[in-house]
């Protein structure tokens, strides 16, 4: 074989490799482009989905800031009879006992109706075992000494009576516990 031969089949085979490379060529930048398109649209998509997270976030913090603000709503709107109540009480310009007894007593109850409505129950624990995470101990008394007899370690006498909202102490009841 002659040197004439090797620069034909160089040259051949650079020619046959060369119509192969352009079509490799177009192919990877074919798919190039569309990675990079579809890398675009996964980077909108995030920043949109990010945007919105954003959003829903904002919107629940705005929430919960108004839930705070307004949650005594309901309630203030239970006492307003109350004060409506009291406030009947104080124009009446000829008052007797019986008539300022009866106002009270309508009084309690529109009261007792708003704590109830709201969930706000009384702690009223006379004869029932000493429970300190809902009664606040101010005496103590022996046992022997009660009357009717208490147990020890039972409230004899409830000097404020406590509450509860929603199963929450909101004040505890301040007693007086028999010891043994």
């Amino acid at each position: 074989m002659s040197d004439e031969g090797k620069p034909q089949s160089d040259t051949a085979s650079a020619a046959v490799n060369e119509p192969a490379a352009a079509p490799e060529g177009s192919a990877q930048a074919e798919a190039l482009a569309l990675a990079q398109a579809e890398a675009a649209e996964f980077k909108d998509l995030y920043v949109r989905a990010k945007a919105e997270m954003e959003n829903v976030r904002r919107r629940g913090q705005d929430d919960v800031a108004k839930a705070h603000k307004f949650a005594i709503e309901g309630f203030a709107e239970s006492l307003l009879p109350v004060r409506d109540s009291l406030e009947m009480a104080l124009r009446s310009e000829s008052p007797t006992i019986e008539s300022l007894k009866e106002g009270v007593d309508a009084t309690l109850r529109l009261l007792s109706g708003a704590f109830a409505r709201h969930k706000l129950v009384e702690i009223n624990p006379v004869g029932e075992k000493f429970d300190p995470n809902r009664h606040q101990a101010i005496s103590m008394v022996p046992a022997s000494s009660t009357e009717p007899p208490v147990a020890a370690n039972h409230v004899v006498v409830v000097l404020q009576k406590g509450y509860l909202i929603n199963e929450r102490v909101l004040r505890p009841a301040m007693v007086t516990v028999a010891q043994a």
